[in-house]
């Protein structure tokens, strides 16, 4: 079996929702990390404190996001330039079972 078009738009979705995916446990870990260290700095740094609240709170919806977009346009990029050499070159051969 010969792949020899990929649906550009198709491949943005997944790669779009996996990167979310991956955006999400980087979010958490960011935001674990903020509020730790947030936690940590309590009075002694005064406004820093604050700072670090709001950066750990933010991370969890930012992250996701931006990595979304990011996977979208990479995936659409990336089939909008397969399928442009699969013309030329051929496409990739997959044998299953």
């Amino acid at each position: 079996m010969i792949i020899k078009r990929i649906g550009a738009i198709s491949l943005a979705k997944i790669l779009g929702a996996a990167y979310a995916a991956i955006g999400l446990l980087f979010g958490l870990l960011a935001s674990l990390f903020s509020l730790l260290g947030a936690g940590l700095m309590g009075q002694a740094s005064g406004g820093m404190g604050l700072f670090s609240l709001l950066t750990g709170g933010l991370s969890f919806i930012v992250f996701p996001v931006f990595y979304g977009v990011i996977g979208f346009v990479t995936g659409l990029i990336s089939a909008l330039i397969y399928n442009l050499f699969s013309k030329s070159v051929g496409g990739v051969e997959l044998e299953i079972g």
